[in-house]
Parts: structure tokens; C-alpha cells; sequence
């Protein structure tokens, strides 16, 4: 793949990615109300979902789902359903979190002293407190249709059939996750800085309105769009 190839799909795929959308909106959320450590699984649920979309982009599920209007509703209306599920749920829960995934506060202060706990044990805690976070991140990323088509029509444009095939879909796809963790962690950080505001007053629980109306809003917008 030459240089000016690659040039041109790390502007557009970094136009893509940079756009707000639900998991940019995710990241945000839960960095705001958990910190950047625990919003970090978001970003790899994020990542683990465009690696499956890939994935299956390169097996031809993408031409499978153009060419069906039946698996392409079924996928769409479940990603809308997540992400107005999402919004309620944001939307009714409290302030500091401890409505939506208490694990996450809990975990970090079950024990006083972690200097003395079992290595082991704190790795399983760490990952409970976390597998919440990763998993939304995951749904939200792989719940849209159109991620999945959008990969099918944009690897092949930068793509010389007459070189070898996985090679340049390596260096495609390890391009776009890390441009996706970047982005994402960009959010992420902008998020936390929302943190200590939000424990002041009333405005915690307007962000939480604030976001849960933005994941209704997405929610609606996947289920009336078209292909």
C-alpha cells in the first residue's frame, strides 16, 4: 500500500470516527460519571466491536445484509432498541452513577487498604467493575447496520487487487483501531473533565438528562434510517 493511499484513508476513516455518535457519546458519559480508568473498558468494547464488524465485513456478511431488508431491519431495530434502552435508563438513574452500574463505585471501595489484597482477587473485582462498561461499549458499536456496510464499501476503495489481500486488510484495520482509540480516548478525557462539576448541585442530574435525551434522540434516528 503506498504512502499517499494510506494518507488518504487515515483523513477520511479520521473524519469518520471523530463525528459524534452513540459510543463517542458513551465515552463521554461514563467518563463523567466514573472516571477515565473505568470508561477506558468502554473504549475497548468500542474497539472489540469494530474488529468484529471487520471481521465479518471480510467474511461478506456486509453484501449478505445490503442484499437482505429483513437482516438489515433486524440488526437496525435491536440497535435502536439498546440505545432507547440506554437513554431511559441514563435519563432515570442518579447523578453519580450509583443507579446504572454500582459495581463500578463499589469495587473501588470495598477494601480500604488494596495494598494487602490477593492480586488474583483484585484482577477478578477490577474486571466485574469493569465488564459493564466494556460490554455497553461493545453493544452500541455493533449494534448498527451501517457499520457494518460502511466497512464492506470503504476497505475495498483503498485496496490493490493485485497485492496481496490480508496484508493490506492488516494494515487497514489496525489503522482504523487505532484512530478509533484515540478519538475515543479524546472523548474520554473530555468527559472527565465534566467529573467534578457534576457532583455540585443539580448538574449531575442535568447531564444525565442532558445525555439520556441524546441516546433517545440516537435511538430514533437509527430506527428511521435507511440504508
Amino acid at each position: 500500500m503506498s504512502l499517499h493511499t494510506w494518507l488518504l484513508f487515515v483523513s477520511l476513516a479520521g473524519a469518520v470516527i471523530v463525528a459524534p455518535g452513540p459510543s463517542a457519546l458513551l465515552c463521554v458519559t461514563h467518563a463523567a460519571r466514573h472516571g477515565v480508568r473505568p470508561a477506558l473498558a468502554t473504549i475497548v468494547g468500542g474497539m472489540t466491536a469494530s474488529m468484529t464488524l471487520m471481521g465479518l465485513s471480510a467474511l461478506g456478511l456486509g453484501a449478505v445484509i445490503a442484499a437482505s431488508d429483513t437482516l438489515f431491519h433486524i440488526i437496525k431495530w435491536a440497535g435502536a432498541a439498546y440505545l432507547l434502552y440506554l437513554g431511559i435508563a441514563t435519563w432515570r438513574s442518579q447523578s453519580n452513577g450509583a443507579a446504572d452500574e454500582p459495581a463500578v463505585q463499589t469495587a473501588a471501595t470495598a477494601n480500604p487498604n488494596p495494598a494487602v489484597q490477593d492480586p488474583p482477587q483484585a484482577g477478578r473485582s477490577m474486571w466485574c467493575s469493569w465488564r459493564p462498561l466494556y460490554r455497553k461499549g461493545l453493544i452500541v458499536g455493533i449494534g448498527n447496520p451501517k457499520d457494518l456496510l460502511f466497512f464492506s464499501a470503504l476497505f475495498p476503495q483503498f485496496m490493490d487487487a493485485n497485492l496481496p489481500i490480508a496484508g493490506q486488510l492488516g494494515v487497514l484495520a489496525l489503522t482504523w483501531l487505532v484512530l478509533d482509540g484515540t478519538i475515543m480516548l479524546g472523548y474520554v478525557l473530555c468527559g472527565a473533565t465534566l467529573l467534578a462539576r457534576l457532583q455540585q448541585g443539580s448538574a449531575g442530574r442535568w447531564f444525565q438528562r442532558v445525555t439520556g435525551g441524546a441516546f433517545i434522540a440516537a435511538g430514533g434516528v437509527l430506527a428511521a434510517s435507511h440504508r
